[in-house]
């Protein structure tokens, strides 16, 4: 690993927070953004209430958003997240953290969940 990627590993993990940290702050008005694809929404369910946003698109649905709301983001995994994180924070937002270990972690942590229906 080299000195850049090792920086760029530690920015993202300072945004990190815990599934029950992320739930609080969802509890206090954060919007909860999932960025997973839809075949792993599909697959493994979806947090209720959560906005999807594809990846592709977070320039384009955060363009003229309010920069102080805070803003957790999801996906499979940090390195799914953690680039979005940093794509949001560039936009000018100021409270915009990440799930770690994901989707994955909130459910294992026995917080809200539900499956897509089939089809």
């Amino acid at each position: 690993m080299s000195v850049t990627d090792h920086d760029s590993t530690s920015k993202l993990d300072a945004h990190l927070v815990d599934p029950e940290g992320a739930h609080a702050r969802v509890e206090q008005g954060a919007l909860l953004v999932d960025v997973r694809r839809a075949v792993s929404r599909q697959n493994f369910g979806v947090v209720p209430g959560a906005e999807h946003v594809d990846k592709s698109e977070v320039d384009t649905r955060f363009a003229d958003g309010d920069r102080s709301r805070p803003i957790v983001v999801f996906c499979g995994s940090v390195a799914g997240s953690g680039p979005v994180v940093e794509q949001l924070r560039e936009f000018g937002y100021t409270d915009v953290v990440h799930i770690d270990g994901g989707f994955e972690a909130w459910k294992n942590s026995g917080l809200p969940t539900e499956e897509l229906p089939a089809g």
